[in-house]
């Protein structure tokens, strides 16, 4: 089975950011185990963050066996999440 993880890339200190964490719980409970839900606080992480070249927050990084899948910039709904995600899990 293929690895699928969705980084969120964040900051305490970003609105749209904390808009993003229901619509991540949301996904998080309707796939499980099938994906790996990781949270990235860009402020404590920035090598992390400069890896990834995030800009601004929220930014969320969908991979496929440690393969970019889809970059997403902004707050994003759950629907255009679940379409990818089971893309990626194909």
């Amino acid at each position: 089975m293929s690895k699928v993880v969705l980084m969120d890339f964040y900051a305490e200190w970003c609105g749209p950011c904390k808009m993003q964490d229901p619509i991540n719980e949301e996904i998080k409970k309707k796939f499980g185990d099938k994906i790996e839900l990781k949270k990235v606080d860009v402020d404590t992480n920035y090598e992390l963050a400069a890896k990834y070249t995030v800009h601004a927050v929220p930014t969320l990084i969908l991979e496929k066996d440690g393969t970019l899948f889809k970059r997403y910039v902004g707050v994003t709904r759950a629907n255009v999440l679940e379409a990818d995600i089971n893309a990626a899990l194909k």
